[in-house]
């Protein structure tokens, strides 16, 4: 009897501005299989609580809200959808007034394991619906995901980071723009390194650096190592 193949389950680390979010959209695209963004659980949970009246330095209160987070998610990366309670916060979850506000939910340590067995569930439930999955964001190498068969962490050094994410924000990348968006990268990353790592590769994970590659060279680069490691996987 012919057993069938696992599905392919690829996940993905990094720091903001890493161009993880991108790339791995990209990549489940053209795999096509489904996609994960475990950075807008967090951004989704954020709106929720701010929406509810929930003050977000109420670690308790926040937990709370992460039990019963009325949330939907779409799985295809061409047209990815974010849904809580009935209203599309697709586009208000990337506010600058939640960005600046989604590290007191992120390093909630009683909201983490809630969000991240979701995140297990969510995965499986994507891979068996369309015989894979590419989950991005943090802990999903190593916390979230450990036994995923590809596992890849995306970085980039600090310049090439705040130069992507000021001209995803302010459609700039001049000094001015890189400037105001220093602190929400930066800042970000230093509040969620306390409870996440995020900048060095665990053992068995692979290491992509972006800083020198552009967009397609970069989505090339991670379909290399998964090539490379779907196919000893067969062997």
């Amino acid at each position: 009897m012919t057993r069938e193949p696992a599905p392919l389950t690829i996940a993905i680390d990094g720091p903001s501005g890493s161009g993880k979010s991108s790339v791995s959209k990209a990549v489940a695209a053209q795999l096509g299989v489904g996609y994960l963004d475990t950075g807008a659980m967090y951004r989704a949970l954020t709106w929720w609580c701010l929406d509810q009246g929930v003050d977000l330095t109420d670690e308790g209160a926040v937990v709370a809200a992460a039990q019963v987070l009325p949330l939907e998610l779409s799985t295809d990366p061409e047209d990815q959808r974010v849904v809580v309670g009935g209203t599309d916060v697709t586009a208000d979850i990337r506010t600058t007034a939640i960005s600046s506000e989604v590290s007191k939910v992120a390093t909630n340590t009683g909201v983490r394991p809630i969000l991240q067995q979701a995140q297990r569930d969510r995965m499986a439930a994507i891979a068996q619906e369309t015989g894979g999955v590419v989950a991005e964001g943090r802990d999903i190498t190593t916390v979230v995901a450990p036994d995923a068969l590809v596992r890849l962490l995306l970085t980039a050094s600090e310049e090439a980071r705040l130069r992507r994410r000021s001209a995803e924000v302010h459609g700039s990348a001049d000094e001015a723009a890189i400037a105001a968006t220093r602190d929400q990268v930066l800042r970000r990353d230093r509040d969620d390194s306390a409870v996440s790592q995020f900048t060095v590769a665990a053992d068995g994970v692979v290491t992509v650096d972006t800083s020198d590659l552009d967009f397609d060279e970069s989505v090339e680069a991670v379909l290399a190592v998964v090539a490379s490691l779907a196919g000893h996987a067969e062997d």
